[in-house]
């Protein structure tokens, strides 16, 4: 089922978002060559905590972990490792969902560590703009389609990188997942129609070979995680936003000029 969120609804959400946006905000200046997965995790929970929220992946699905943390060719749901230490080259994407007072917020971001290659550089860049111009086409009376078929074209035909179709955004609110799904492929004036109110989220998944994945387990968690098929490097960026009256509304913005015609006045 669709819930269609009140302003104050929203308003709690951008709270809960100002404050997972905090952690991102700080972990650039935090990863570094030689960090672990591990401090990066115990990071984001104290923060979270701190600011008298909960790390809401702790306990969905059976989840144990604040974060989520994939390296280079893991491309969602990898765990937080105390002896995977972070080196110079490496893409690393974070995500996480918070609760504040009963609203969810939901933002993946990635970093490159230290001095990435050129084609990785490319790829941060390209998965973070088809990120915003997917936000761009959030508008009340598009269609879900119209959000991944911008971002399809812009990463696939355009840059000629793989597009994940197995792993989709989606509806937020009053849980971390509910409808609709939000794929980042797909067919303009498709699907369902966006509606004022609605609260998703806009996450594409890259990768600079094919967009096909496959799961690996880590037996010890009873967790399954996800890797390229071909081994290629993946990039995620992942924001909250509301679908409103005046357009889309980032609820993670961390600030950035970017974000800056999709704020909450």
């Amino acid at each position: 089922m669709i819930t269609i969120k009140s302003p104050r609804e929203i308003e709690g959400m951008a709270k809960s978002g100002h404050i997972l946006a905090g952690v991102h905000r700080h972990l650039r200046n935090i990863i570094k060559p030689g960090i672990s997965t591990w401090e990066i995790e115990e990071f984001a929970k104290k923060y979270i905590e701190d600011h008298g929220a909960i790390p809401s992946q702790i306990g969905f699905d059976g989840y144990k972990y604040a974060t989520c943390i994939s390296v280079n060719d893991e491309v969602a749901h990898g765990i937080p490792r105390r002896h995977l230490f972070l080196k110079n080259g490496d893409i690393v994407k974070v995500d996480m969902c918070v609760e504040y007072e009963g609203y969810q917020s939901d933002s993946c971001w990635s970093y490159g560590v230290g001095e990435i290659s050129s084609l990785h550089q490319e790829l941060l860049e390209v998965t973070k703009k088809s990120l915003y111009m997917g936000i761009e086409k959030s508008v009340i009376g598009n269609r879900i389609g119209d959000i991944g078929s911008v971002i399809q074209r812009f990463t696939e035909k355009e840059h000629h990188f793989g597009d994940v179709r197995d792993l989709i955004g989606h509806g937020i609110q009053p849980s971390i997942h509910e409808e609709p799904a939000v794929p980042h492929y797909g067919e303009p004036g498709q699907g369902i129609r966006l509606r004022e109110g609605m609260t998703i989220t806009i996450e594409p998944m890259i990768n600079t070979g094919t967009w096909q994945i496959k799961s690996k387990e880590v037996q010890a968690d009873d967790w399954t995680y996800y890797v390229s098929q071909d081994g290629s490097y993946s990039a995620q960026f992942e924001h909250t936003i509301a679908i409103t009256k005046d357009g889309p509304k980032i609820l993670t913005s961390q600030g950035d000029p970017e974000d800056e015609p999709y704020l909450i006045k």
